[in-house]
């Protein structure tokens, strides 16, 4: 038996040479994405502009969401300010001993959108802007000479302490009052409720004072697996390899050529719909694993958008794509659509009520709807909406259950990920005569292992039609 690895291939099937030759080398791993890329969208990108090899089955990779993209926040708990009287910025003016301000943060210590955590990200010295009951955004300076404290559990301070606490357990940063200085005056009697929103808007230091305190975030680790595809060409006899049959003379040919349509689109069907995992069977002591598809892995970690078909979706599509192309969630400004058949139908219908009419029919200052040639052989139709531009792809394999999805991912955070290594290979090739020796005939079998990697979930979404 042999085995050929792409990587110093040959030409391909369109040469003209028969696959009947077991001397040549074909560079799949390449060009099986070439394979009527109409029909595997996803995969054809992914081999185009995404690949990246790992040496590794179960490949590690790290997260980072940027610290200056976050650092907002939320009233935790509710409280009346100034109700001794209203305060006048001075410099020195403080709140009254029973305002500290209690705040939460809406991002976990790894940036991932997530509520109740403590606001890390708020130091002694910072300029934090608070928006109040009566639509006043007021600003507060944290006292330079603040003391510091994180961890858990219950603080106790006099009322000439100054200090503020990051209390994970209660997911609370408090700023004891004495801490707190007013930069404009503040109204007797001035609300803030729960909900009620802030963030870092700098910091001011006296002049020569000395260094401040630091923050860090950290980044998220992820795994991934290395999923083995073979597809196994049957075998053929010796008569049969030297018969001629009508319509297609060489029925080894015909067969190969299916097959190799059959591992890709295999290649497809993984990369949308498969969950990841490894285990190990009952019949074997060696693990099998399944890598992630962009469909589940978005529906459990990424966002998820309720669309309608009717009138009414058109602004309901543009409400979501204010959410999804937030900068806080690391948003690029395009996204690759994959779309079910009947979407790409409902977004070029021009009728009362379509989508097409809704977007360009009434205003100039609604989407820009086009369709335009694809790098890959596809028609893409091109959604541009303030936020960022959505390039939709007709997916032939979202129909059944997935017939209304839509599948918005960000190219920037995904690859594609053949196990290379040692001087090996692994992504799509073939090994010829996998037969016994003694068998009359010849088969063949088409082997790829490789994984998907899907990181920064959130920047990836399904919209579900109805």
């Amino acid at each position: 038996m042999s085995t050929f690895y792409s990587g110093q291939g040959g030409q391909g099937l369109n040469s003209g040479v028969s696959i009947d030759d077991s001397r040549r080398m074909f560079d799949f791993g390449n060009r099986v994405a070439e394979l009527a890329p109409q029909q595997s969208p996803f995969f054809v990108y992914l081999s185009k502009v995404a690949k990246k090899p790992t040496d590794d089955p179960v490949f590690k990779f790290l997260e980072q969401r940027h610290q200056w993209q976050r650092r907002n926040f939320e009233i935790k708990t509710a409280d009346t300010l100034a109700d001794a009287g209203a305060i006048t910025a001075n410099g020195t003016n403080t709140l009254a001993a029973n305002e500290d301000l209690l705040l939460t943060a809406k991002y976990d210590q790894y940036g991932k959108i997530s509520s109740g955590y403590s606001c890390d990200f708020i130091m002694p010295g910072d300029v934090i802007a608070l928006e109040a009951d009566d639509g006043v955004v007021y600003k507060f300076r944290v006292d330079p000479d603040t003391t510091l404290t994180t961890g858990t559990g219950t603080f106790s301070q006099t009322g000439t302490n100054k200090e503020m606490h990051h209390e994970t357990d209660n997911a609370l940063t408090t700023i004891v009052a004495e801490a707190v200085i007013p930069m404009q005056d503040v109204p007797e009697n001035t609300v803030m409720s729960v909900g009620n929103k802030g963030q870092v808007i700098g910091s001011a230091f006296p002049e020569g004072g000395t260094a401040p305190e630091g923050w860090q975030d950290k980044m998220f680790d992820r795994e991934g697996y290395c999923q083995i595809f073979k597809t196994a060409i049957s075998t053929f006899s010796g008569t049969a390899m030297a018969t001629s049959y009508r319509g297609i003379a060489n029925e080894f040919k015909r067969v190969w050529a299916e097959k190799l349509m059959e591992h890709k689109m295999d290649l497809e069907q993984a990369l949308l719909f498969s969950t990841g995992a490894a285990s190990n069977e009952q019949s074997t002591t060696a693990p099998t694993r399944t890598t992630n598809g962009i469909v589940p892995y978005t529906e459990s970690n990424g966002k998820v958008y309720n669309m309608s078909y009717a009138s009414s979706g058109y602004d309901a599509f543009l409400d979501a794509m204010e959410d999804f192309f937030a900068p806080e969630s690391g948003n690029s400004g395009n996204k690759l659509v994959l779309s079910s058949r009947k979407v790409i139908t409902y977004l070029n219908k021009l009728g009362s009520g379509s989508f097409m009419n809704n977007s360009v029919g009434a205003d100039q200052y609604r989407l820009d709807v086009n369709s335009i040639p694809g790098q890959f052989g596809h028609t893409v139709t091109k959604v541009s909406t303030i936020f960022g531009n959505l390039h939709f792809v007709q997916e032939p394999l979202l129909r059944g259950p997935w017939e209304n999805y839509c599948v918005a991912v960000d190219m920037k955070n995904v690859a594609y990920r053949p196990l290379v290594g040692n001087g090996t290979n692994r992504d799509t090739h073939i090994l010829t005569n996998v037969q016994n020796n003694d068998v009359d005939g010849r088969k063949d079998m088409i082997l790829t292992e490789a994984g998907f990697e899907i990181s920064v979930p959130e920047t990836h979404a399904v919209l579900k039609f109805a």
